[in-house]
């Protein structure tokens, strides 16, 4: 299903000229260095094809024959290679260097034949060129020789130009002729029905490699591969255990290495997973959820902040106005992926209509909605969830699978795995600090549970009609917390740095001791009005608390959490001044008819 989702994606990306999706036999790849010769086969200059500044440096891509599995052994690339290979340069003192050139232009011959290379005037250029000490033309020339330095200390790939041609590579005035080539190759002893296509065609006993994936090398890894006698059966070698033929292999790898590509918008990375998404169609011009959909899941960038938070009120609008303009039966897929040794390991796959994920990713952000700053952003990524769970906020520190199996929740619109909740809860308890992030992951776990899913528990602001026990004692902390910091103006420390972890877990063992330390505080307080105001707050939250328990749950310590954050963000509200001005009010008016 999912080789066939992505034949399908480049089969799309295919028929529109606009997409620069490479030909079968093809690939898109980023050549550094241009060798520049002469029409009589002499080198002329090094072009360097580099955009950018410092350690931001992109070279120029150009379409070239599709390079080949290198591992161990020696094959050459067809037209372009590194320079050991392309052009007998030995950077490394390699003793096999003759070996590798030799292999490199015996490749020419090889792929397009004797015929073609007399008839070709670029293959004879070049093949002067080779035979003619390259290395030495190039040195050779003194004006030269920095970029050929620094060429050489990173072995870099290469491709090769006829000056004043039209052509921006030697490979390019071969296209025709070598993918006529092709279509006419193909082993009949390997031809077998396609797994992916069901039909008849010659299998690819090696996959492509799959570069993007965070955690694999430079060189990629493969999805699909058997190198071991413990994965083959019946005698089977390689591909041949799994057959799919070269045209969908081919197709599949294109489309995954071009959404994984530098520059694809249809990426992302959540802790350890890659993840990649696309329709199965184009999406309406009313609403593309492919072009939203990353939006959703990582952080904006620095030159367009507001990003995610358009993205976010795009989606709500579209929903709430029934103006989406999504077909029911327009697929949408996301694709988990993770390293694993030389492989990469499928975490997830999910498939459902644009409507329905659309759906459910609205009902996510309706569920993390929580009171917050004016400063803050309207809506959270989920990047920034996660990391608010992690030592440090760094994504290195998130457990394995986290990532895996929120975006899996969010996607079938199912509970939030616990070892959220636990992450977040330990996080808050080792720091003494429940951010934003951290209160709506808990408000979305409990309203999210099984136990509540008929309503909704908890609000997205203080709820002063909630009775749990847990979101009123939350609450508590957080006014005799407040009372503390008026009492003692510029504290450095407050009763949450030294108690917050107990008051949260063994309420018996703190409340007494800080409602009594509360007594202190408040005859410190100079304001009277200020007084009756936090001894009403108080009464009113222990009315509905017989006593303190000894422990609270995995549960009850989420919802002290929310009870805590919800009280400290009523408090920054703006109409608090006009609530102590009202209690004071009210208060000389009594002492008034006394």
């Amino acid at each position: 299903m999912i080789l066939q989702a992505l034949c399908e994606y480049y089969d799309r990306k295919a028929a529109n000229s606009d997409e620069s999706l490479a030909p079968q036999g093809w690939e898109w790849k980023e050549i550094p260095f241009l060798i520049v010769l002469s029409e009589q086969g002499e080198f002329q200059a090094i072009e360097d094809t580099r955009e950018g500044e410092g350690k931001k440096l992109r070279a120029k891509r150009f379409l070239v024959p599709q390079g080949e599995k290198r591992t161990v052994g020696i094959k050459a690339y067809f037209l372009w290679d590194n320079l050991e290979y392309a052009l007998g340069a030995n950077p490394r003192g390699r003793e096999d260097i003759e070996i590798r050139h030799s292999e490199f232009k015996d490749r020419i011959q090889k792929e397009l034949g004797a015929d073609s290379l007399a008839k070709i005037k670029s293959l004879r250029v070049l093949k002067d060129f080779l035979d003619n000490d390259p290395v030495k033309q190039i040195e050779s020339k003194k004006e030269y020789l920095p970029i050929w330095e620094e060429a050489l200390q990173s072995n870099a790939f290469v491709a090769f130009k006829i000056e004043g041609s039209e052509d921006a590579t030697i490979c390019d005035s071969v296209r025709e002729v070598f993918q006529k080539r092709k279509k006419n190759e193909g082993s009949k002893e390997y031809e077998k029905a396609c797994l992916v296509t069901g039909e008849r065609s010659p299998i690819a006993q090696l996959h492509p490699s799959i570069k993007g994936v965070r955690g694999t090398n430079t060189q990629g890894a493969s999805i699909v591969s058997f190198n071991l006698n413990s994965f083959r059966s019946f005698g089977k070698e390689q591909g041949l255990n799994a057959p799919i033929g070269e045209k969908a292999t081919f197709c599949y790898t294109t489309a995954l290495n071009h959404l994984l590509g530098k520059d694809s918008h249809n990426k992302t990375t959540v802790g350890d997973a890659t993840i990649v998404f696309w329709s199965q169609k184009r999406d309406s011009p009313k609403y593309d959820l492919e072009s939203e959909f990353q939006w959703f899941l990582e952080d904006p960038p620095k030159d367009d902040p507001d990003r995610g938070v358009q993205a976010v009120k795009g989606l709500f609008e579209a929903i709430r106005s029934g103006n989406m303009g999504l077909p029911d039966d327009n697929r949408f897929y996301v694709l988990g992926l993770a390293p694993n040794a030389a492989r990469i390991s499928v975490r997830f796959w999910k498939t459902g209509t644009t409507r329905i994920f659309a759906e459910k990713i609205a009902r996510h952000f309706e569920d993390i909605q929580i009171v917050h700053g004016p400063n803050e952003p309207e809506h959270l990524s989920l990047n920034r969830m996660v990391r608010s769970t992690a030592l440090e906020y760094k994504m290195d520190n998130v457990p394995p699978n986290l990532s895996s199996h929120l975006v899996t929740s969010i996607l079938d619109g199912t509970p939030y795995p616990i070892t959220l909740v636990q992450q977040c809860i330990r996080r808050i308890r080792a720091e003494r600090h429940v951010t934003r992030a951290r209160a709506g992951i808990l408000k979305a776990w409990i309203n999210r549970s099984p136990k509540y899913s008929e309503r909704e528990v908890i609000q997205v602001a203080l709820d002063r009609d909630n009775k749990n026990e847990g979101y009123r004692l939350g609450r508590l902390f957080a006014v005799l917390e407040k009372v503390q910091e008026e009492a003692n103006p510029g504290i450095s420390a407050t009763i949450r740095d030294r108690y917050y972890g107990a008051a949260s877990s063994s309420p018996v063992t703190v409340f007494s001791q800080l409602l009594k330390l509360k007594n202190h505080h408040l005859s410190k307080l100079e304001r009277t009005g200020r007084k009756v105001y936090f001894e009403k707050e108080i009464g009113e939250i222990v009315s509905e608390i017989d006593k303190f328990p000894k422990h609270l749950t995995l549960e009850e310590q989420a919802f002290f959490g929310i009870g805590y954050y919800h009280q400290r963000q009523e408090f920054f509200k703006k109409n608090v001044k006009e609530d102590v001005a009202t209690i004071n009010s009210e208060e000389v008016h009594h002492e008034q008819d006394q």
